[in-house]
């Protein structure tokens, strides 16, 4: 049987000396191998562990819910989140009435650009949204994920150096490998009919699009929210609203950021 991975995550309630190591040695015993340990919030521990056999890990979970000085949280084939818990030390966090929208402050761009990165890698129709304030690091991180996602970016629409408004693609933007990002301000109401044609062409593609500004984008278009399969919130702080009053059809801090 090839080994699988399973995402463990457990509470600690008395963090005596050899916690870790009696642990470790339960999962040695069992043939149950760590692939990455980490504190996930401030008294719980996340591993991705490695199991050949399925009833190692039910054996574990049986075990594991014996031992007093801990609470067995969640063991479960890994999620994204999970994995993303393990590596930078925390989870992301999710809007509690819309389970497709995630939050970020600006101080966790790492986090972010690795999220992006795992939502970039798989060649499929997939529609992104991502929210904030000018300046706060939206294109940069959608740059940087398409990098370490190991993807092309091609920007329909964006106004990062300058304004960019394209009417057409070239033969070797099109295909798989390609990430296209889309400024939902500029597109929607910078404009011209020819421009809005090339959106919905690379809105009907097999491929990953981003679009900046989602709420402009879908009260200016026959676009709704359900055509989003995430919603990316990006903020300076976690106190920053995200609003639009100064959008209108002229100029805005929004066509500089």
């Amino acid at each position: 049987m090839e080994p699988k991975e399973w995402y463990m995550e457990y509470e600690i309630h008395e963090n005596r000396p050899g916690l870790l190591g009696d642990i470790s040695s339960l999962l040695g015993m069992l043939s149950i191998n760590i692939v990455t340990i980490n504190g996930v919030e401030n008294s719980r521990r996340g591993m991705l562990i490695r199991s050949r056999q399925d009833d190692s890990v039910v054996r574990l979970r049986s075990i594991m819910e014996t031992i007093d000085t801990i609470t067995l949280r969640k063991i479960r084939e890994p999620r994204l989140r999970d994995r993303l818990a393990v590596m930078h030390g925390r989870y992301i966090e999710r809007d509690a009435d819309d389970k497709k929208t995630f939050r970020f402050v600006r101080d966790e761009l790492g986090l972010l650009v690795d999220f992006i990165a795992e939502l970039f890698k798989k060649d499929r129709h997939y529609l992104v949204g991502i929210r904030g304030m000018p300046r706060v690091g939206k294109t940069e991180s959608l740059v940087a994920a398409s990098v370490c996602a190991n993807k092309r970016w091609t920007f329909i629409s964006s106004t990062l150096l300058r304004q960019t408004v394209r009417s057409h693609l070239g033969e070797d933007e099109k295909g798989e490998g390609h990430i296209y990002i889309i400024d939902g301000i500029v597109s929607m109401m910078r404009a011209p009919q020819k421009h809005r044609d090339l959106v919905d062409q690379v809105m009907k593609l097999p491929s990953v699009k981003v679009v900046e500004h989602p709420d402009i984008f879908i009260r200016e278009s026959h676009y709704t929210i359900q055509d989003f399969d995430c919603i990316i919130e990006l903020r300076n702080d976690e106190s920053q609203v995200i609003t639009y009053d100064v959008v209108d059809s002229g100029f805005s801090s929004f066509d500089i950021s």
